[in-house]
């Protein structure tokens, strides 16, 4: 089926068409290298088995450490962790910059999407691409860092590695342009008291 994204600031001619491509290789289980609120990112379906485990090839990786769940709504938020506390939905309502929050107890994920500890990391998306991918997916995406190994992880297109781009199936031509926008998330997590909120990383 056809879709149409709309948005009135996008104006890059390989929007839509990026959008197009990048869900027939998600729904065809594959893995696809997108610009997020972050950095630029690989991504699969969560409930591919295949496509997460040649992820974590790709990533040089046993365990999904470093992966992230990216979420579209609080809806979606919410049907993948135990239990918001109250002070997580207002941080993620008002903070400003990209957020990540470090849950204990997920809930309907394969575990492969867990990290060494059983923990998963849940990103609420900003950006039109992820946010419209997501709608039109009806579904989260796992999501990794484009970068293997100890490298710096990519502050633009041009610092993704030959071994990330010719491991994915699909690239997207939307923002490759982009010179050092990219910033990494802030991760928090609510201590057991769950009085305090602990910054893993500022």
């Amino acid at each position: 089926m056809s879709m149409i994204f709309t948005s009135t600031h996008v104006l890059s001619p390989f929007y839509e068409q990026d959008l197009h491509r990048a869900l027939d290789t998600l729904r065809e289980g594959g893995l696809a290298l997108i610009p997020t609120d972050t950095c630029w990112s690989v991504a699969c379906l969560v409930d591919s088995a295949d496509s997460l485990e040649r992820l974590l090839r790709l990533k040089r990786q046993k365990h999904a450490d470093h992966f992230e769940l990216m979420v579209n709504s609080m809806v979606m938020f919410k049907n993948h962790v135990q239990d918001i506390h109250p002070r997580l939905e207002t941080l993620l309502a008002y903070h400003l910059r990209p957020l990540s929050i470090l849950f204990d107890q997920p809930l309907n994920l394969p575990v492969k999407t867990l990290n060494s500890r059983g923990q998963i990391t849940v990103r609420m998306v900003k950006d039109q691409f992820s946010q419209d991918l997501i709608e039109a997916l009806g579904a989260p995406l796992i999501s990794s860092f484009a970068h293997v190994g100890g490298s710096l992880e990519p502050l633009n297109f041009g610092a993704i590695s030959s071994e990330i781009l010719q491991g994915v199936d699909f690239t997207a031509k939307y923002r490759q342009n982009d010179k050092n926008t990219d910033e990494l998330p802030v991760m928090v997590r609510l201590l057991e008291d769950e009085e305090e909120l602990e910054f893993l990383r500022e």
